[in-house]
C-alpha cells in the first residue's frame, strides 16, 4: 500500500472547503425556492453549456499556469463578471457579447491544449474581457421580478464554485496523471465550442 502524500493533500484543502461551504448554494438551487432570487441566481449558470464550460475552462487553465495565478485569474473573472452583470441588468447594450461567450470557450480551450502562460496581468485581463460578455448575458437574462442583488449573489457564488471544479480538476490531473491529458481537456472544450456554434 502506498503512503499517502500529505503534501499532495493538503494542496486539496481549500477546494474541499470551498467547494463544502457553496454545497449547499447548488442544494437548496432549485425550482420552487425562493425562484425569483438567490435560487434563481444560482441555477442560471448551470443552464447554459456554453457558460458552465467557460468557467471550469478558467479553473483548469488557472491550475495550468499555476502559482499565484491559481487564484487571481478565477478571481479576476468573478468580479468582472459581476460588473458585467449589472450593467446586463441596467440594459446596457454590450454589442457581440454573445459572439463573445462563444469565443470564450474556443479561445480558453485553445489556451489550455497549448499550454500557453500569459504573464499575470495579461491572463486576468484576458479572462476578464470573456467575464464582462458572460456577466452581460447573465445580468439581461435576469427575470423581470428578481431582486437584483440576490440574484447576482447566487450566480456569483455558482460561478466561484465551476471555477473551483476546474482548479481542483487542473491539480488532479497534474499531480495524479500526464500533463498530456490536462491539454487534452483543451482541445476537448474547444471541440464543444465548435458544437454549440454549430447547433
Amino acid at each position: 500500500m502506498h503512503a499517502i502524500n500529505t503534501r499532495k493533500l493538503a494542496s486539496f484543502t481549500p477546494l474541499a472547503t470551498l467547494a463544502l461551504v457553496f454545497a449547499p448554494v447548488l442544494a437548496h438551487a432549485h425550482p420552487g425556492h425562493d425562484a425569483n432570487g438567490f435560487s434563481a441566481g444560482t441555477v442560471h449558470p448551470l443552464h447554459g453549456l456554453d457558460h458552465i464550460l467557460a468557467m471550469v475552462a478558467v479553473g483548469l487553465w488557472a491550475a495550468q499556469l499555476g502559482g499565484r495565478a491559481r487564484w487571481w485569474v478565477p478571481a479576476s473573472f468573478v468580479s468582472v463578471m459581476a460588473l458585467g452583470g449589472a450593467l446586463g441588468m441596467a440594459g446596457v447594450s454590450m454589442p457581440f457579447a454573445e459572439q463573445g461567450i462563444f469565443a470564450s470557450v474556443l479561445i480558453l480551450g485553445v489556451l489550455i491544449a497549448a499550454a500557453v502562460r500569459l504573464p499575470l496581468p495579461a491572463s486576468m485581463g484576458l479572462v476578464g474581457l470573456f467575464a464582462l460578455c458572460h456577466g452581460h448575458a447573465h445580468g439581461l437574462e435576469m427575470p423581470v421580478t428578481a431582486a437584483g442583488l440576490s440574484y447576482g449573489v447566487g450566480f456569483v457564488l455558482t460561478t466561484a464554485l465551476l471555477h473551483a471544479t476546474g482548479i481542483a480538476a487542473g491539480i488532479s490531473i497534474q499531480q495524479y496523471a500526464k500533463a498530456v491529458w490536462l491539454r487534452a481537456t483543451g482541445v476537448a472544450v474547444g471541440a464543444a465550442s465548435v458544437l454549440l456554434v454549430l447547433n
